[in-house]
C-alpha cells in the first residue's frame, strides 16, 4: 500500500480521521518528540509504527510503504469525549505546529532527545488517569456469572465516557468467583474493550504469590492497559507485600495499579506510603496507587510528594471524597459507580477545566447523596440504578457467609427495596439527570 505525500485518505473505519503529512525528521526523533504531545493519536512513519492512544486498536497498515518524507496521523473521534472537549481540528493544528518546528529544526538536540527518552520511564502513562470505575458483577437467574451483561457493562461505562474501567477488584467478584469464573470475565472484558475508547485495567491478586501470578500471568496474555492488584490474603508483614508485588512485577509488562487495602481475609499491615515509593523507584511500571487505607489524606501528601517515581495516585473510598482529595493532587477515581459512568466523566472534565466550581460542587454533591441512598455498600440500591439504565437484568448477588466467611458453594439473594427506599433512590437520581447523557447508549 502506497501513499503520496501529503495525501489525504478515506478512513477505514468512521469514527477514525486520518492525515498525511510532510516532514523531514528521523523516524526515531519523531517517536520520542510525539510520545507526550499526542495521546490519542497513531503515528505510521517509514519503518516503525508508534502508538500512542487513549484506545485499544488496531494497526491497520503495519508494513505499509511510505515515502520518506510522510508520515500519517490518526484521530479517533471517540476518545474525545474524555479529552477536556478538544476539537479534532486542535489537535490537528497542534500535530502540524508540532512537525512545523522539527522541520524548522526547533527540536532539541539528539542527546537532548535521548534524555527525554530515558526521562520517559519515570513518567506516568497518560491513559492511566481519571475516572476508573469498577465493574459490578452481574449474574444470571441460576446464580452464574452474566458474561453477556458484562460486556454490556463495560459498553456503558465506554459510553459514559470514562478513560478506564477496572474487574475483577471489588471484594465479592475476587473472593465469591471461582478462578475460571474470574478468568473467563477477563477474556470477555479483553475481546469487548478492544473496540471501546476504554482504557480496560485487569484485577490479579491471591491469597498467595501463586495464586497472583496465575491472574497475572493471564491478564498479560490479554494484554489490557493496565493491571491492579491488592494485598495477599495470607500477607503478614511488609516484607511479605514487598516479595508479594516483586513477584508480580517480574511478570507484568504494563502500568501497575496497587490497591492499599487487602480483602475481608487480609490481617496483615497497611502497606506504608514508603513501600509504594520505593516499588515506584525499583520497578519503572510501579508508582500507581489507589489510596484508600488509614489516614488517607496524609499518606496521599506523602505519595504526591513523591512524584516522581510515584506517578498517579487514585481516589477511592466510594467517591465520597474525592473532591477533597483531587485539591491535594489525586488524579482520578476508582471504586464501583460504573452505573454512574457519564456523571463520573462530567465531574472529571469539571476538575480538569477548573472552569465552574459551582457546577462542580452541584454535581458531586449530587452524586454522594445518589450513592448514599440504603441499603448502603457499593451494590446495594445502586443495583436498580443499573436496571434503571437498561444494563443489568435483576438485582441478584452472590453474598458471604456467617462473620464475612467465603462460603464453600455461592450464595445467592436478590436484593428488595422498600417502597421508601425506591422514591428515596428515584428521587436522587432526578436530582442528577442534568448531569447525565440524554442518548441511550447502544449495548449491542
Amino acid at each position: 500500500m502506497n501513499f503520496a505525500a501529503g495525501e489525504m485518505i478515506s478512513p477505514p473505519e468512521e469514527d477514525w480521521e486520518r492525515k498525511a503529512i510532510r516532514c523531514t525528521p528521523s523516524p526515531q526523533d519523531l517517536s520520542i518528540l510525539f510520545r507526550g504531545s499526542l495521546r490519542s493519536c497513531k503515528l505510521i512513519v517509514p519503518s516503525i509504527v508508534k502508538t500512542l492512544k487513549c484506545c485499544r486498536t488496531q494497526c491497520w497498515h503495519r508494513g505499509a510503504t511510505l515515502p520518506s518524507s510522510t508520515f500519517l496521523i490518526w484521530i479517533p473521534r471517540s476518545t474525545m469525549t474524555f479529552q477536556q472537549r478538544r476539537s479534532r481540528r486542535t489537535i490537528i493544528k497542534d500535530t502540524l505546529a508540532g512537525v512545523s518546528s522539527v522541520v524548522a529544526g526547533t527540536v532539541l538536540s539528539r542527546s537532548s532527545l535521548w534524555a527525554d527518552q530515558n526521562a520517559a520511564n519515570t513518567q506516568a502513562d497518560p491513559k492511566i488517569r481519571g475516572p476508573f470505575p469498577i465493574l459490578s458483577t452481574p449474574f444470571t437467574e441460576s446464580g452464574e456469572v452474566d458474561y453477556n451483561v458484562l460486556a454490556q457493562e463495560a459498553k456503558f461505562v465506554a459510553w459514559g465516557g470514562c478513560p478506564g474501567m477496572i474487574w475483577p477488584q471489588s471484594g465479592d467478584s475476587v473472593d465469591l468467583l471461582t478462578m475460571d469464573e474470574k478468568m473467563k470475565g477477563m477474556e470477555v472484558l479483553a475481546k469487548t474493550a478492544r473496540s471501546l475508547p476504554t482504557s480496560l485495567c485487569l484485577g490479579v491478586q491471591g491469597n498467595d504469590t501463586e495464586e497472583m501470578l496465575a491472574f497475572a500471568e493471564h491478564a498479560e496474555k490479554l494484554e489490557p492497559e493496565a493491571i491492579i492488584s491488592r494485598p495477599p490474603d495470607s500477607g503478614k508483614s511488609e516484607q511479605d507485600l514487598r516479595q508479594y508485588w516483586s513477584a508480580l512485577a517480574a511478570v507484568a509488562k504494563r502500568p501497575v495499579i496497587l490497591q492499599t487495602t487487602g480483602g475481608v481475609a487480609y490481617k496483615g499491615p497497611l502497606p506504608s506510603p514508603e513501600l509504594m515509593i520505593e516499588l515506584a523507584k525499583e520497578f519503572p511500571h510501579f508508582g500507581y496507587i489507589k489510596e484508600e487505607a488509614g489516614d488517607v489524606l496524609g499518606r496521599m501528601r506523602t505519595s504526591i510528594a513523591a512524584m516522581p517515581p510515584v506517578r498517579r495516585v487514585f481516589s477511592a473510598r466510594g467517591g465520597f471524597h474525592w473532591l477533597r482529595e483531587s485539591q491535594l493532587g489525586s488524579e482520578g477515581v476508582i471504586t464501583e459507580r460504573a452505573a454512574y459512568a457519564d456523571v463520573l466523566t462530567r465531574i472529571w472534565e469539571l476538575q480538569q477545566s477548573g472552569e465552574d466550581p459551582n457546577t462542580l460542587e452541584d454535581v458531586f454533591n449530587k452524586f454522594v447523596q445518589m450513592v448514599k441512598v440504603k441499603p448502603g455498600s457499593l451494590r446495594g440500591a445502586n443495583l436498580s440504578i443499573w436496571m434503571k439504565r437498561g444494563v443489568f437484568k435483576n438485582m441478584l448477588s452472590r453474598n458471604y457467609g456467617p462473620g464475612r466467611s467465603i462460603p464453600a458453594s455461592p450464595i445467592v439473594s436478590e436484593l428488595k427495596l422498600t417502597d421508601e427506599q425506591i422514591a428515596a433512590a428515584e428521587m436522587r437520581f432526578d436530582a442528577l439527570r442534568p448531569y447525565l447523557k440524554e442518548v441511550t447508549p447502544d449495548l449491542s
